[in-house]
C-alpha cells in the first residue's frame, strides 16, 4: 500500500460516492487493487474524517458493507427544500409484527399472532413484499409452519450493521412512545 495513500483514500472515496448500493469490503479492496486490511484502515478512516467533520453526510457501516448516507441533522430541512418522496410508511401493525420478528427471530406466524393476540398473515405478507422479512426455513413440528426472519432489506432500511445493533428489549420499553406519529412520519 505504498503507493500515494492520499490517491488510494481519495480512490475508495470516489468509489463509495458513485455507487448507488452499499459497497462490501472485499468488493472495495479489489477495486481499489489493495489488501483488505488496508481497505479497512483507510475506510475507518474516511468514517472518522466524515463523522468529525459534520458535514452533510457521513461514511457508515451498514449491513456489511460501507455507504454514504445524509447527516441526519439535516434531513428535516433537506425534506422541506426537495419535498422528497418519503419511503413508505409502515403502520403501527407493521412496525409492531417487524419488531415481533427481529426480536424473536426465527418464529412462526402463530407464534406472531400468540405475541400480538391478533391474526398477523396480513401483515407478514405485507413485510415480505416490502422485503423486510422472509421464510427462513420450517419448524420441526407438526404441520411444518414457516420460519420467519429479517432481511438484508431490513438492516439497510434501518441503517443498521448487524441485527446486535439493535436496541435491547429493556431500552426499548424505556423509550417514551408518546411522539410515535413523529417518528413514523420521519422513518
Amino acid at each position: 500500500m505504498e503507493r500515494d495513500r492520499a490517491a488510494l483514500k481519495g480512490l475508495i472515496e470516489a468509489l463509495l460516492f458513485v455507487s448507488g448500493e452499499p459497497l462490501k469490503l472485499a468488493s472495495i479492496a479489489k477495486s481499489a487493487g489493495v489488501e483488505k486490511t488496508d481497505a479497512r484502515e483507510i475506510l475507518d478512516e474516511l468514517i472518522l474524517d466524515y463523522s468529525e467533520k459534520n458535514g452533510g453526510f457521513l461514511l457508515r457501516e451498514i449491513a456489511g458493507a460501507y455507504q454514504f448516507v445524509t447527516n441526519e441533522s439535516f434531513a428535516e430541512l433537506l425534506g422541506h427544500i426537495f419535498k422528497e418522496k418519503r419511503r413508505e410508511q409502515l403502520s403501527r401493525s407493521s412496525l409492531d409484527t417487524l419488531a415481533i420478528i427481529a426480536y424473536k427471530q426465527p418464529i412462526t406466524l402463530p407464534e406472531i399472532d400468540e405475541i400480538r393476540g391478533v391474526s398477523s398473515r396480513a401483515m407478514v405478507t405485507s413485510l415480505i413484499s416490502k422485503k423486510l422479512i422472509k421464510p427462513i426455513g420450517n419448524k420441526e413440528v407438526p404441520g411444518r409452519p414457516a420460519l420467519y426472519g429479517t432481511t438484508k432489506e431490513f438492516l439497510i432500511h434501518f441503517g443498521l450493521n448487524k441485527l446486535s445493533d439493535l436496541p435491547a428489549p429493556v431500552e426499548v420499553k424505556e423509550l417514551k412512545f408518546e411522539n410515535l406519529d413523529d417518528l413514523l412520519e420521519n422513518e
